[in-house]
Formats: structure tokens, C-alpha cells, sequence
């Protein structure tokens, strides 16, 4: 593609863009108004990669550095911003990525389910995939008598299982995500290897018994926390499908617009494994909850995050 041709092709999205920087911040279209951003940033990329005129190369830093100061002005990190980020704009980026968030929820249920199965089947498949003592430890957390899930516990020993469930969820996710730099393979086995772990303790407690007790615990808090590691999973799914394919933008210009497209989601996914750690540690665990109440609670929340996603926020 010529200079000339390069500028023509962009050329109705740029006007696009500059008209919306001189219109009442109250009138732009969310989602509009960032994908020409990220457009505009793109293109700026490869006119300086190309050696496109100056004339050219001027008016989109002058325009990418416009839209930036209204996306990222300091007004944005009040909650008014925050709220819109995560109410409006983290569910449309999910809409948007909705392939990516397909391939790693297979990704993940399908061998959770699959081996679960499996597991259910033929208990003595457990030792192949985790180590004698993961499996003595999961007859003591969740078999007759079990201490780990329903006794009481004090304010203290709450907060610091809360504590350690974000650590947890943050880091599982936090590998799901980056790991797509690999070539999209680090998100592959992360999300499969997550779904295994899963499957063999869903199966192996069930066909011991012990659904009883590890059903109610885990049906409330995975509503937030298995969804954002899908999301998470995707997003490191979209990182990688950029460095594989990064079209006319160079590799690292390609995997930095590649972030900056998925920064809602890795943000909405934190928000949300936060939620999964307070309702883990504060109502899953609580033995004055009655199973019949996790279950009801947990539908409600499963059918919360699903309508979340699926409704379509009007732009202001």
C-alpha cells in the first residue's frame, strides 16, 4: 500500500475521530469512540514503521494524543469512571471478545468435565494427575468431620482466608492472562491444566461421598471466580493471537495494542475475583449456612453475571 493509499483508506475514520474530540464528552459513543482510538494508535504505529509522510504521521500523534487525554485524563480514576469502566465498557469488551472467551471456556470446562467424569468413573485416575498427599488432603478437607469447610471460625481466620483466596484467584488468572504472550500456548495450558485440577477433585469427592460438603462450597464464589479466569483466559487468548498474526503493525506494537484492547477485561476479572474471595471466605465457608441457601444463592449469581454480560449498556 502507498502513502497515498494508506492515507485515503483512513482517512473517514480519522475525521470521524476528530469530530468526536469537539463534542461534549457527555454525547461519544463508548465503544465507538475507543475503537478508533486504538485504531488510530495502530495506524500511527505503522506510518512511522513505514515512513509515511510527516504531514501524516503529525496528524495522528496530534489526534491519538487528543483522544488519550480525554480516555485517560485524571477525572477517569474517580468513581463516576471507574463505574462506567466496569459497568459499561467491561462487559462490551467481553461482547466483543466473545471468541476468544469461547475458546478458553472449552478451554477449561471441557476437560473439567471430561475428567471428571472420568474420575467418577475409575476413582484410582485421581493418582494420575495429582499426588497421593493432594488426594489425602482433599479427604480431609471435605470427607466426614471435615474442619476446612463449615466449622466456625473467628473474624480473624475469615480475613485470612480472604487474603489468601486473592492471592490464589489473582494468580491463577494472572498466569491465564500474561502467559499468552507465548504464542496464546502459555493461556492453552493454563486454562487446561486449571480444568483438569478441577475436574479430578469434582469427580474424585463426588464418588467418595462427599458431594455434600464440596458442592455447597464451591456453587457461590466459581459464578465470579471461574468466569473471570475465562475472561482472564481469553484475554491472554487475544494477546497471543497477536503475536502470531500481528498483520502490518510490528510484533510489539501489535501486542501493546493488544493490551490496551483487553485492559477492561483484566480489570472487570480483578473486580470479580475479589467478589469470589469475600463470598469464598465470608459466605461459603460459613456453617450457619444452610446448603439449600448456597444453592439458591448460587443460581441467583450464576444468572446475575450471565444477564451482566449478555445486556448491552446504553452510551450516555
Amino acid at each position: 500500500m502507498t502513502p497515498l493509499e494508506f492515507e485515503a483508506s483512513h482517512a473517514a475514520a480519522w475525521t470521524e475521530l476528530e469530530a468526536m474530540l469537539h463534542r461534549p464528552e457527555r454525547e461519544l459513543e463508548p465503544e465507538r469512540f475507543l475503537a478508533l482510538y486504538r485504531g488510530s494508535c495502530e495506524q500511527l504505529a505503522l506510518a512511522q514503521a513505514r515512513g509515511v509522510p510527516e504531514h501524516v504521521v503529525e496528524r495522528l500523534a496530534r489526534l491519538t494524543a487528543n483522544a488519550h487525554q480525554i480516555i485517560y485524563r485524571r477525572a477517569d480514576f474517580g468513581f463516576a469512571r471507574l463505574a462506567e469502566a466496569l459497568l459499561q465498557r467491561f462487559p462490551a469488551m467481553v461482547r466483543g471478545h466473545w471468541r476468544y472467551v469461547a475458546i478458553a471456556a472449552l478451554l477449561l470446562v471441557g476437560p473439567a468435565l471430561s475428567v471428571g467424569v472420568a474420575v467418577y468413573r475409575q476413582p484410582e485416575l485421581i493418582y494420575s494427575l495429582v499426588s497421593a498427599d493432594t488426594v489425602a488432603q482433599f479427604e480431609q478437607m471435605y470427607g466426614p468431620g471435615a474442619e476446612a469447610i463449615g466449622r466456625v471460625r473467628n473474624a480473624g481466620t475469615d480475613w485470612q482466608m480472604f487474603g489468601f483466596y486473592i492471592q490464589n484467584n489473582i494468580s491463577i488468572a494472572f498466569q491465564c492472562y500474561v502467559m499468552g504472550i507465548v504464542f496464546g500456548v502459555g493461556s492453552v495450558f493454563f486454562l487446561c491444566f486449571n480444568g483438569l485440577q478441577i475436574g479430578a477433585v469434582a469427580g474424585f469427592v463426588a464418588e467418595r461421598g462427599y458431594g455434600g460438603a464440596f458442592f455447597p462450597f464451591v456453587a457461590t464464589h466459581s459464578a465470579f471466580e471461574l468466569t473471570a479466569i475465562v475472561f482472564c483466559g481469553g484475554a491472554g487468548l487475544r494477546l497471543g493471537a497477536s503475536v502470531l498474526s500481528p498483520g502490518r503493525l510490528p510484533r510489539v506494537a501489535a501486542l501493546q495494542a493488544a493490551a490496551r484492547d483487553t485492559s477492561f477485561i483484566v480489570f472487570g476479572a480483578a473486580v470479580m475475583l475479589v467478589i469470589a474471595a469475600l463470598l469464598e471466605a465470608f459466605w461459603s465457608s460459613a456453617a450457619w449456612v444452610a446448603p439449600r441457601a448456597k444453592y439458591v444463592c448460587a443460581a441467583f449469581c450464576w444468572l446475575l453475571v450471565l444477564l451482566f454480560f449478555l445486556r448491552r449498556p446504553r452510551a450516555d
